[in-house]
């Protein structure tokens, strides 16, 4: 499967490396970045490795925990997308759209 970021998902890896450089270790935000995307790859060959998302209960709406983020996917036939990845103690919302299909 080709797995694919959401535009949404962008924004949040973006979000994290700007959150720690401001913390003064860009470092950090860099090597987040690049676990979380190295980690989402397994998704590419075993697309339900995720679980399904506790707050949608929805088989197509998954997510990898990578401490401290959630990593939420969608489970297409010919594809995965990363739609957002979150602080883990945040709530998790999707705004009304084809993935809540």
């Amino acid at each position: 499967m080709e797995l694919h970021i959401a535009r949404s998902a962008l924004e949040d890896l973006q979000a994290i490396q700007a959150y720690y450089a401001e913390q003064d270790v860009p470092h950090i935000g860099d090597e987040y970045v690049a676990a979380i995307l190295k980690h989402s790859e397994i998704l590419e060959g075993h697309p339900d490795a995720g679980r399904i998302v506790p707050e949608f209960s929805m088989d197509h709406i998954r997510e990898l925990i990578h401490p401290p983020f959630r990593v939420v996917y969608l489970r297409r036939e010919a594809d995965i997308v990363l739609l957002r990845i979150w602080r883990s103690e945040r709530k998790l919302e999707l705004p009304e759209t084809k993935y809540n299909e």
